[in-house]
């Protein structure tokens, strides 16, 4: 059973609402972080803790790569002494995530590699020193016996710098599958998946002709589907209220690509071709469908070095994405709660490391602004470790009422992955400092890059939006109320009503 910490909006009848928060005492700034940048983080949150029903992650933790593939393409910026000399906490946080990294290889095969550079660096030196030796004068059969001393050692070397990029890249592919740590006050635990499932939304989407699934069945398979008439204008509808309302904010709106190389997957800590993957992979080629527009805006600055004076960059990206939904069952395999193909409406933050608590905060705020605007019943769950993905340092999602599943269902979450993307990525920043004077150079010297830290949040996705509307504005007679915000983007309609048979 997952332990999660909750905040609730609750919604009357007349569909007001209102959010409830509770500040409380910073913590401490002791956090540990895998790829650390420390963030300084604020403690916004909560009522109380307990255990309570969530949705199913969309897309699974990174798992442990395979330690006999083959060179890695892309290489983190993997802080390896910090991984052994902090294994206990890193062990801890392992097993908390229900992850399936290695760390016992990753200390054992470090350790191998730098045991092994000590002797490659030992071989260079004697090398170096038969070499100092050959430049003096010497007799004709000493000056022999350095050439062949100098041979076998350059023949060795060769030998043991060939093992050790080969152990390097070992390494580099272990290690790239631990998880990120995990923000200190996030609860420890699972998901409880149970829950009483009734199909409200599939019912009023044929009484409405609103939903064909039916059809989309016969075309694509299940977990397809059509919208019709008043859904179509619905779904434009709540896409573009949704981007007009985030824009005002400062976000930069985007359209993204929806296929997009496999390395790009593996960089923002998603598997692309592993066990019970949610990536839809291309056969023949290296590329992916998304499964959100996280990774395409991941991809738009990697391998660069922004100014500080351009932090934050605000994006809302609309996209479709694409999910296999592999190992989905129970509770919600129906309807339009989960399905292969959707479109939603991502917000994605970058900015400096001291400043992505504040835009979690917003983030979330604006999530909770848009559905407390649609009069939507929901909670907001700090997510347990074994419910975050491998990126997320801490993660939020939001659950609104689902009539016809008896219990709240997740229609969005809000994860700060602080410096664990942009390592993977190689997005950094510079920071605008004074320069610096080399005094032995008589140089001015550039401040050091840093790494970015990098959030998402969902702002709509669309299905488990109609879920909600459908199932909490229908009315005694079959119709369907649309919400106010959203009418001057239906061209004025109201109400969805019965359709004449």
């Amino acid at each position: 059973m997952g332990l999660h910490t909750l905040r609730l909006a609750t919604a009357p009848m007349t569909f007001s609402t209102f959010s409830s928060r509770l500040f409380l005492k910073p913590f401490p700034n002791t956090l540990l972080s895998l790829f650390p940048r420390h963030v300084q983080p604020r403690k916004p949150f909560l009522v109380r803790a307990f255990s309570a029903s969530s949705a199913v992650q969309d897309i699974p933790a990174t798992q442990a790569s395979d330690s006999s593939a083959a060179r890695p393409q892309w290489k983190a910026a993997i802080d390896f002494k910090w991984i052994r000399d902090n294994k206990e906490a890193i062990e801890i946080n392992i097993k908390n995530r229900n992850s399936n990294a290695n760390l016992e290889a990753v200390l054992e095969l470090y350790e191998n590699m730098i045991n092994l550079q000590k002797e490659v660096e030992g071989l260079r030196e004697e090398r170096n020193n038969v070499a100092k030796k050959m430049k003096g004068k010497l007799e004709p059969s000493e000056r022999q016996k350095l050439v062949e001393e100098g041979k076998n050692l350059k023949e060795s070397l060769v030998t043991l710098e060939e093992d050790l990029v080969k152990l390097r890249d070992e390494l580099q592919l272990v290690a790239q599958s631990i998880p990120n740590m995990t923000h200190p006050d996030v609860p420890v635990g699972g998901e409880d998946s149970s829950a009483i499932r009734k199909e409200d939304h599939l019912q009023l989407g044929k009484d409405l002709d609103l939903i064909d699934f039916d059809s989309a069945a016969e075309v694509s398979g299940s977990k397809f589907f059509y919208l019709k008439n008043e859904a179509v204008l619905l779904e434009m509808a709540l896409l573009n209220w949704t981007l007009s309302e985030v824009m005002k904010k400062g976000f930069t709106p985007l359209t993204t690509p929806e296929i997009v190389r496999s390395s790009i997957v593996e960089k923002c800590g998603f598997q692309p071709r592993g066990d019970n993957t949610q990536v839809y992979s291309i056969d023949g080629t290296d590329q992916c469908l998304i499964g959100t527009a996280e990774i395409p805006i991941g991809g738009i600055h990697m391998d660069s070095i922004l100014l500080e004076s351009a932090l934050p960059l605000k994006y809302i990206a609309f996209s479709h994405c694409f999910r296999t939904e592999a190992g989905a069952a129970g509770a919600a395999t129906k309807g339009l709660y989960r399905v292969h193909q959707f479109s939603k409406a991502e917000m994605f933050v970058l900015c400096r490391p001291e400043d992505s608590e504040t835009f979690h905060d917003e983030l979330i705020q604006i999530e909770e602004d848009l559905f407390t605007s649609l009069g939507l019943h929901f909670k907001t769950l700090d997510m347990a470790t074994a419910d975050l993905g491998a990126p997320a340092y801490r993660k939020f999602d939001i659950e609104a009422w689902m009539p016809g599943l008896g219990r709240f269902g997740e229609i969005s979450s809000a994860s700060n992955c602080t410096d664990y993307q942009s390592r993977r990525l190689g997005i950094r920043y510079r920071p605008s400092e004074p320069l610096q004077a080399d005094s032995k150079k008589g140089k001015m010297n550039l401040p050091a890059p840093k790494f970015v830290h990098t959030l998402n949040a969902t702002a709509c996705a669309v299905p488990r939006m109609m879920v909600c509307l459908l199932e909490n504005y229908q009315q005694e007679d079959g119709s369907v109320v649309i919400p106010e915000p959203l009418r001057p983007f239906m061209g004025g309609i109201e109400l969805i009503k019965p359709k004449l048979r």
